[in-house]
């Protein structure tokens, strides 16, 4: 019989052993032995047995036959890696930088066969008349659980074999007896687990727009032209991208196409999910790191089948296993949840742009305030770009107010609170209508402001605040290191300091302030569990709480119509992170912040207080203007090359060893450094490569932290300076064997 082998990858995460290696398929093999099936094979010089997964299968061997090894098995219940999940994997291993293994565990989320639920079912099998005479003896001889269990059934009822044994308190001994005894029956059926409980529920369809239907109608004709090209969907909040969203997937269905719908954070899970159902009903799905490893299977099981239709989840929903996949609907589309902070360091919105090209579908991005990224590829014609402009319906976008706190502190208050803020709040709660308050905090390295003028420190050379560290001032781009002044250097002042203030500060004072106010605080802190979320927002939107304080999660796409008023405690927070991005973020935040406000009937209002009133973030975001922000913010990263007018490689280096650490990232930006020299034709300086330096926490858990940037016009000399890392890495693995090394491409 002719022979065949397999290319398998090993299920070793080393860059050593990211390769293919060649394995003879066993004749018990050949008729079942598929590409993307795990297999079992020996390995090493001892032959130990470990996992690989298959992704080719040939009549050629590539190495003389006595040297090739036989695949000892096929691993039973693990999930199957299709020829698309490959080819992603793959892709995601070149583009993002990682090993081959890591980028597959990636695309499959879930690795594993997890048993499948069985449900018991218990019913009656005679006659009513015989049950009851049945029923009578067993009350004579006190057969308790005999009692239970037929007075359960005796009007033709059906129970769960669960039911029986917890809540009635039959015994399984009794329930076997019955069967016995041909008195009753139990049948098994297999059952998915479900994450999505709602009771079933009207159908809800909305009349579009002419705008909305015209965006709708546009979209699907291209598609039905074979023009994949990416859309932008920039409409302000309220406009009603959401309905747009539904009338697109109701054309996939129609198509015979499925749809994911991605979404940045688990905190909009039920809400979304809940719309959606409300108009497609079970064919709605969702997925998440709060599901368990058997409803995420499950999941994915029924979309694989044909069950699920459409698909709703973070980031992880990106690879579900859809046959069929026609849309790919990326809402919020700025949100930073979409950048893996694990390796490969992807990006959902790249990510999806390729999966979608693999399928022949297209991918749809949205949001009131797009990433500048994607902004600057539609501005450039990369992407197609729709308009919604009008809020839907009688609500109108709130009023907003700038409060300088350099006046209140003049004034005499120290507190978080401005006057006109509280005297809001207690106007709100007296109305009894709806307060949202909003922590704008990113990050955890503070950065270091006057409280008299609102001075920030920054970095002289990145144009980024500097990080209040223990041993001083820090640029995390360029390591520029200063001591940490005593007094303002723009006015003297000695209220100089990091604004400490989080969630829970906020809570206490707002009960001390308003000590007959329901308050709800959603933060890290309370969402640990599963359904917390849920829960807040649950009851928040039944109104069972005056007041929501929170941090971003609570300012993202959530629709409460009695919301009247939101509160920015501090837009500094974001506005000075040390980050080229904190101008874009805070722009973004503020912007969801206040069009949480006046959803419903009642006008809204937003306060937003700050130290930088004058700062082109905030007055734009004031008036919902993102085309002016958009030229300014353009403006600034191309004077400065930053993403997206250059294109710009981090390395991220790890060692639990210092020295090491500054060692391996100094010989590192030395090779760069060269290697930019000879490949860039003069076009690249010196000073396009920054640091290295400190990243913005230089230690966690022991483990030394080192950046390198590497700024070019031209994104293929980045590829190559991580090609040249990744190969230095794998030819100096025992100088290399403390440190570890992540890229991210922008």
């Amino acid at each position: 019989m002719e022979k065949r082998y397999a290319d398998v990858i090993i299920d070793i995460s080393h860059e050593k052993v990211d390769r293919v290696f060649q394995y003879r398929i066993p004749e018990r093999l050949l008729d079942r032995l598929q590409v993307g099936m795990t297999v079992c094979v020996p390995f090493g010089k001892g032959n130990h047995i470990r996992e690989g997964y298959v992704i080719d299968v040939t009549d050629a061997p590539q190495y003389p036959e006595d040297k090739i090894k036989e695949i000892s098995g096929i691993v039973a219940d693990a999930v199957k890696a299709k020829n698309r999940s490959l080819q992603l994997a793959w892709w995601m291993k070149n583009h993002y930088g990682s090993t081959m293994i890591t980028a597959l565990k990636t695309v499959l989320p879930v690795k594993q066969a997890v048993k499948q639920v069985q449900t018991r079912i218990v019913s009656l099998i005679v006659p009513k008349d015989q049950a009851l005479e049945i029923l009578r003896q067993a009350k004579q001889k006190q057969q308790v659980g005999k009692v239970r269990l037929l007075e359960a059934l005796i009007d033709g009822a059906e129970v769960s074999y669960t039911m029986l044994t917890t809540k009635l308190a039959v015994s399984p001994q009794t329930i076997q007896s019955m069967c016995r005894q041909c008195v009753i029956r139990m049948e098994t059926y297999e059952s998915y687990r479900n994450p999505i409980r709602f009771a079933q529920m009207e159908r809800v369809t909305a009349t579009l727009t002419p705008a909305q239907q015209q965006i709708a109608s546009d979209f699907l004709a291209d598609y039905d032209n074979g023009n994949l090209q990416p859309a932008l969907l920039h409409g302000i909040t309220g406009s009603g991208k959401t309905e747009v969203y539904m009338e697109l997937i109701e054309g996939m269905l129609e198509r015979g196409k499925e749809t994911i719908v991605l979404i940045p954070e688990i905190a909009l899970t039920y809400q979304t999910v809940l719309r959606f159902y409300r108009r497609f009903g079970d064919i709605v799905s969702v997925v998440n790191s709060r599901l368990s490893q058997g409803e995420k299977y499950d999941q994915f099981r029924r979309a694989e089948n044909g069950e699920v239709k459409i698909m709703i989840g973070p980031r992880t929903a990106l690879f579900t296993p859809f046959e069929n996949l026609g849309l790919i609907i990326i809402d919020e589309e700025h949100e930073n949840s979409y950048q893996s902070d694990q390796m490969p360091r992807y990006h959902a919105r790249e990510t999806a742009v390729y999966l979608a090209g693999l399928c022949k579908a297209r991918v749809l991005m949205g949001s009131a305030t797009p990433s500048i990224e994607a902004y600057y590829r539609a501005e450039q014609g990369i992407y197609k770009k729709y308009m919604l402009t009008e809020r839907i319906g009688e609500s109108r976008l709130p009023d907003v107010e700038v409060l300088d706190l350099r006046d209140e502190l003049r004034q005499g208050n120290m507190s978080i609170f401005s006057r006109k803020l509280l005297a809001a709040m207690q106007d709100r709660l007296e109305k009894k209508e709806q307060i949202m308050l909003f922590l704008n905090r990113r990050g955890l390295a503070g950065f270091i402001s006057c409280r008299a003028c609102g001075q920030v420190i920054k970095c002289p050379h990145c144009d980024v605040s500097l990080s209040e560290h223990r041993n001083g001032l820090v640029c995390h781009y360029c390591g520029y290191r200063q001591v940490r002044p005593q007094k303002c250097p723009s006015c003297g002042s000695k209220y100089i300091s990091g604004f400490k203030a989080g969630t829970q500060q906020v809570e206490d004072s707002v009960k001390k302030l308003f000590p007959r106010a329901r308050v709800l605080r959603m933060d890290a802190d309370t969402t640990k569990k599963k359904d917390d979320h849920e829960k807040i927002l649950a009851a928040f939107a039944n109104e069972e709480a005056d007041i929501l304080i929170g941090t971003q999660m609570i300012v993202k796409g959530h629709d409460f119509a009695k919301v009247t008023l939101v509160g920015v405690l501090a837009a500094d927070l974001s506005l000075f992170s040390a980050d080229f991005r904190s101008a874009e973020r805070t722009f973004q935040l503020l912007v969801q912040a206040i069009g949480r406000a006046g959803r419903g009937e009642i006008p809204g209002e937003a306060i937003i207080q700050t130290y930088q009133p004058e700062h082109y973030a905030l007055r734009f975001a004031c008036s919902q203007d993102y085309e002016s922000f958009y030229q300014e913010e353009i403006a600034y990263r191309q004077i400065m090359d930053y993403p997206p007018a250059w294109h710009m490689l981090g390395v991220l280096l790890l060692s639990p060893k210092e020295a090491l650490a500054d060692a391996s990232a100094q010989h590192f930006a030395d090779c760069l450094l060269q290697y930019l020299n000879e490949n860039a034709q003069g076009a690249i300086a010196a000073g396009k490569l920054i640091g290295p330096a400190p990243d913005v926490i230089s230690k966690i858990n022991d483990v030394h932290r080192r950046v390198i940037y590497v700024k070019c016009e031209r994104e293929e000399i980045l590829t190559g300076c991580k090609d040249l890392l990744e190969t230095y890495c794998r030819l100096h693995q025992d100088e290399m064997k403390d440190v570890s090394v992540y890229y991210n491409v922008e």
